[in-house]
């Protein structure tokens, strides 16, 4: 059983377009998606978050936050389902086909979805929809895998078979951010249920709508219940239990490095499995011989997509000196026109939406104001005024103005810090060795551009770079065949391909005497009086 939200009669999120503005028709309260145990049997109520919507502030819904008792219980329920064996031992075939089920509701749905997470999010809808309409193909990938990935027989001395499978972890934990929140949870979520875990996932409670959404769609496509919970909540409580329970077996983190660490210290006291994607610094490296157009639309879109909410944002631009000015006249044009084309998130035509809330707005201006040099060449405040595209008033919402910043010391926060929020810095380099050392000059280590028509040094600089994804002459790429993860204090494990599905599970190692009995007898007596080869029998 499974604890629905709203009416007993809801199909999904029903949207209206009206005057070209969504609104929802539907209950405005979310519950969370998880065994009916956690339901109430008293009259005591969930503490409750407003959502809205950063774009305009318009609240979209309520959502009831799990406590930890919720917690508590929705790990224990999560535990006896997996110990059923109803999902955790099901063939292969069974859970490939449910995630096969699963994928195609997502594609049909994914327009609805879109806009869900374009009004929770305050990112474009033209975004939300190329980003949601790749996303079944997570789910595919994980379904082919479990039809095609094989156990395999290992070499051992004697007459022995040793035959290795992988079975899965149990009940494991994923914590979500806002910047992806459909999107980045799948991500997670397809490898751990292909593996047969028990997945409970939380939210950022930010932005937590179309993940509840989706988990009813997996139990209409055959997913069993108990098998996938939503506890929406805060870090600081339905975070912390859900982490802390011993009976969770491994935990997935998308977070900043500092909740990451701390959260690890916690996970690793469980003696649990843990795999954090941090946070993220990416440079963007451009040489002399780079296309010159290409690279700036590249570092454009690696700057602004998502309104610079990504852990893999190009937020170091690192130009060759003999570039350098050409560059930065052109990408400050670029940022003025995405600025000028600005306008209400769900106008197709709107080239980048806002940021998450006020208080990540004031976060990045006061970044910025505490710098101790730099020029603002293009940006640099909240945006005010009403946009020339549609009239949409950026007043309402949190929008900052695409930003440049040239000549930033390296040691400044701008340099060293994730800002999370539209916003580069600039500096120029005069050699391959002055730039490469300057994109290494980081904690961090996710993604990193670099943009030459040089062959041989575009593998040289890739392979010198201290970072998990380097992308040549592109960015931001993924495919769910690709790991994705970073080095240094960008965070530990990787999400995707075969490499995530063997994270959500774990080697099992059978070992069969196939000897006769005879020969076992004459050979295997350990304790036998006449002594036997010692060295064959004792491994």
């Amino acid at each position: 059983m499974i604890l629905r939200r709203g009416h007993a009669a809801h199909k999904g999120l029903l949207l209206h377009l009206k005057q070209n503005q969504p609104r929802f028709l539907h209950q405005d309260r979310y519950r969370p998606f998880a065994p009916l145990s956690l339901r109430r049997t008293n009259q005591e109520e969930r503490e409750e978050f407003v959502v809205r919507n950063p774009a305009n502030g318009d609240v979209l819904c309520t959502v009831e936050l799990a406590s930890s008792d919720d917690v508590q219980d929705a790990v224990h329920h999560a535990h006896e389902t997996f110990k059923s064996g109803v999902w955790s031992k099901a063939a292969p075939i069974t859970r490939s086909l449910a995630l096969s089920r699963l994928a195609r509701a997502l594609e049909e749905r994914s327009p609805d979805l879109a806009h869900i997470d374009s009004l929770q999010t305050g990112r474009t809808i033209r975004e939300m929809n190329a980003q949601l309409g790749r996303l079944p193909e997570w789910l595919h990938y994980y379904a082919a895998l479990l039809r095609t990935h094989q156990a395999y027989v290992a070499p051992t001395q004697g007459k022995l078979l040793n035959y290795v499978h992988r079975v899965p972890l149990g009940v494991v934990a994923q914590i979500t951010p806002f910047n992806h929140p459909l999107f980045i949870a799948v991500k997670k979520m397809a490898p751990a249920l292909a593996a047969g875990n028990s997945v409970i996932v939380k939210p950022s409670e930010l932005a937590p709508i179309s993940l509840l959404e989706f988990a009813q769609m997996a139990i209409d496509a055959g997913i069993p219940p108990g098998v996938l919970t939503i506890l929406p909540g805060l870090g600081s409580t339905t975070g912390n239990a859900l982490v802390s329970n011993p009976l969770v077996r491994k935990v997935d983190l998308t977070a900043g490095t500092s909740t990451g660490r701390a959260l690890g210290a916690i996970v690793g006291s469980n003696l649990a499995a843990f795999t954090a994607e941090l946070g993220g610094k990416a440079p963007i490296v451009v040489f002399e011989d780079a296309d010159l157009e290409s690279a700036v639309n590249g570092a454009t879109f690696s700057a602004l997509i998502a309104s610079g909410q990504t852990c893999v944002s190009g937020t170091r631009l690192i130009i060759h000196e003999n570039i350098f000015d050409s560059f930065t006249a052109a990408i400050v044009e670029k940022f003025k026109s995405v600025t000028r084309r600005m306008g209400d998130p769900l106008n197709p035509q709107s080239a980048m939406g806002s940021v998450i809330s006020p208080r990540h707005l004031d976060r990045i201006a006061s970044m910025i104001n505490r710098r101790a040099r730099g020029k603002v060449l293009v940006g640099g405040e909240r945006m005010l005024s009403k946009s020339p595209l549609d009239g949409f008033d950026f007043s309402r919402g949190s929008f900052f103005a695409p930003t440049i910043i040239s000549d930033v010391n390296i040691e400044d926060e701008l340099w060293q810090e994730e800002i999370f929020g539209p916003v580069v810095v600039m500096k120029k380099f005069s050699d391959e060795a002055e730039g490469v050392a300057l994109a290494n000059t980081s904690k961090y280590g996710l993604g990193a551009g670099v943009w030459t028509t040089d062959l041989s040094r575009a593998h040289r600089v890739a392979a010198d770079i201290e970072a998990g994804i380097v992308w040549v002459n592109s960015h931001h790429r993924n495919d769910p065949s690709s790991p994705w993860g970073g080095m240094k204090e960008s965070g530990i494990g990787r999400e995707n391909g075969i490499e995530a599905l063997e994270a959500y599970s774990q080697s099992k190692s059978v070992v069969v005497n196939i000897a006769s009995s005879d020969e076992s007898r004459r050979n295997d007596d350990w304790f036998a009086e006449s002594g036997g080869d010692e060295a064959k029998r004792y491994g």
